[in-house]
Formats: structure tokens, C-alpha cells, sequence
């Protein structure tokens, strides 16, 4: 099969791993603990990165697929998290994601739990509905993320302006 082929044929696949997996896993990430979970104003946030790469993998555009997502793509992304690394104070107001660790493990400071919450290697941790939050790696090793989100292009206050 030919190499070009194989890259997005391995990327459908992953896509679609991460979605059958948000679907039928029941603990799929650390969780704020229920008598955490309020509204965290993140005073004090990151807004720089520190330590991150961040390399989108591929994308297709929504507004040329049946579901007519005007100015929205699907991507795939890869990002590594070095030791000490932040990344930084972000919103999710219209920018739905799934975030997979694939090593390591790494701290969320959500605006929707008043503590970190701590997503280890194997979960998938879901963004959505308005989620601002910022990432720490306080481990000594690095950590790897594969993440798919649907992005708004034209709408850069929702994305990492930095990165």
C-alpha cells in the first residue's frame, strides 16, 4: 500500500478509536471530585507556554463534508509537554476536544473544579461546553498528547493564541 495512503487511512482510525472509546468508557479520565466541582475563576493563569510542541498531524475541512460546519475543520494534533512545561489559560467555548495522554501524566486546572485534576496515561479527557483551563506537567518525565478537536479558524480567542 502506498505510504500516502497508509497516513490518512491510520488517521481515520485513530479518530474513530477515540471516539469509540469516549463512547464506551465509563471512567474515562480523572474527574473533578464531586464536592470540588464549582466555578474556578483561574486567577493568577499561565498565558505563555512553556515546554510544549504542539504539531497538528491533519485536518479536514467541515464546511465541504455533508455535516456543512461553515469555517470549521476536524483536526489531529500531537503535543508533548516537557517536565515543568504549561500549557497555557485557554477556552473551549466553541472548540469541542478530546484529549487522549498517551505517556506520562499531567495536572488540569479547570474553571470547573476548585482542584487540579490529575489525567493519567490511557484517558481521554473531553472539552467542552465553555471549558477554560490551563495544563501543567509536574512530573519529571515528559508527557504525549494526541488530541482531535473541531476549530473555528476565524475565531482565535478560542484557541492558544501562543502556541
Amino acid at each position: 500500500m502506498n505510504k500516502d495512503i497508509r497516513k490518512p487511512i491510520s488517521l481515520a482510525f485513530m479518530l474513530a478509536g477515540i471516539a469509540i472509546a469516549s463512547v464506551t468508557t465509563s471512567a474515562m479520565a480523572g474527574t473533578c471530585p464531586a464536592d470540588k466541582v464549582a466555578t474556578n475563576p483561574l486567577a493568577d493563569a499561565p498565558t505563555m507556554p512553556v515546554g510544549v510542541t504542539d504539531t497538528e498531524l491533519s485536518s479536514v475541512d467541515l464546511s465541504t463534508e455533508n455535516v456543512k460546519l461553515k469555517e470549521r475543520r476536524l483536526r489531529l494534533r500531537h503535543m508533548t509537554i516537557q517536565p515543568g512545561g504549561i500549557v497555557p489559560l485557554h477556552s473551549h467555548a466553541d472548540r469541542p476536544a478530546l484529549i487522549m495522554v498517551e505517556s506520562g501524566e499531567i495536572f488540569e486546572n479547570s474553571s470547573k473544579c476548585l482542584v487540579p485534576i490529575l489525567h493519567k496515561q490511557g484517558e481521554i479527557s473531553k472539552e467542552f461546553l465553555g471549558t477554560k483551563h490551563w495544563w501543567k506537567n509536574s512530573s519529571g518525565k515528559a508527557v504525549e498528547l494526541t488530541i482531535a478537536d473541531i476549530v473555528n479558524d476565524k475565531k482565535p480567542d478560542t484557541m492558544m493564541e501562543h502556541m
